[in-house]
């Protein structure tokens, strides 16, 4: 086994997971990439730029497929896997009414499935260099306190939320490190593009009309190290991520009635 510590990314081609990538190859781990933007992945194997980078094909919505990727990853890494970064995503908004079978399918099959598949697959390659092994999740403040508007993305961060605590005690005799990310709105690509077939506006252009902030990607990606070096179960990352889980735990009824009346920048 290797010594160079190896983190595997999916999404790696864009946005959170560049980010984090560029983060963890510029403190000298081996960095594996999936996603099915191969254009972009070659942009973030040039961004990283020390050679110490992999990029494999990966659609996480086929389970066949993970195992492909990891194997091939394990064996460019030297043999291990520290971490894996579950981080592929898609956003869905609009009234649940208007989202149609197809967008709803495909929402849950990646922001959600996606995420047990990885988990699975990768949890051999991880139990293999714990203690200290991590799978680290991308959640959302969707997954703080449900989103009007959004409920189907809502759903599937509650989901990954839910994978994220019962890992948490399901792998902890093993040594593996279960932990999440909860991020509100990032400046990332994600958020160019319209929240529902139907909609002729972005997402960008809702968040910023409602009067929320747009967090710096970079933001995410030292939250993503401090998430996998330390012991907090979630991190919340943004300005509205973090007042949501406050109100979310210590005023429940606020909260409640701040998303029956405010504007919904996921869409209506």
């Amino acid at each position: 086994m290797g010594d160079r510590r190896a983190i595997f990314i999916t999404g790696g081609g864009s946005g959170i997971g560049r980010a984090v990538a560029v983060y963890f190859g510029q403190r000298g781990w081996f960095v594996g990439l999936g996603d099915i933007d191969k254009a972009g992945m070659r942009e973030t194997e040039e961004m990283i730029g020390n050679g110490f980078v992999y990029s494999h094909p990966l659609d996480v919505r086929d389970r066949s497929a993970w195992d492909e990727a990891l194997d091939a990853f394990c064996v460019a890494a030297g043999g291990r896997i520290d971490v894996l970064f579950n981080n592929a995503g898609v956003p869905l908004g609009g009234s649940l009414t208007e989202n149609s079978a197809e967008e709803i399918e495909r929402t849950l099959d990646i922001n959600l499935k996606g995420v047990l598949f990885g988990a699975q697959a990768a949890y051999p390659y991880l139990k293999q260099t714990a203690p200290g092994s991590c799978l680290l999740n991308t959640a959302s403040a969707a997954g703080l306190y449900g989103t009007p508007g959004a409920s189907v993305y809502s759903a599937t961060k509650f989901g990954v939320r839910a994978v994220t605590e019962s890992l948490d005690g399901e792998w902890a005799v093993d040594g593996i490190n279960v932990r999440s990310l909860m991020p509100s709105f990032i400046d990332t690509p994600l958020l160019d593009h319209n929240p529902n077939a139907r909609s002729n506006e972005d997402i960008r252009q809702r968040v910023t009309g409602a009067g929320l902030e747009i967090t710096p990607v970079a933001d995410v990606a030292a939250a993503a190290w401090a998430a996998i070096h330390g012991d907090k179960l979630h991190t919340v990352v943004g300005k509205t991520a973090k007042t949501l889980a406050f109100g979310a735990r210590w005023l429940p009824g606020r909260v409640r009635k701040q998303t029956r009346a405010l504007t919904r920048p996921m869409g209506e």
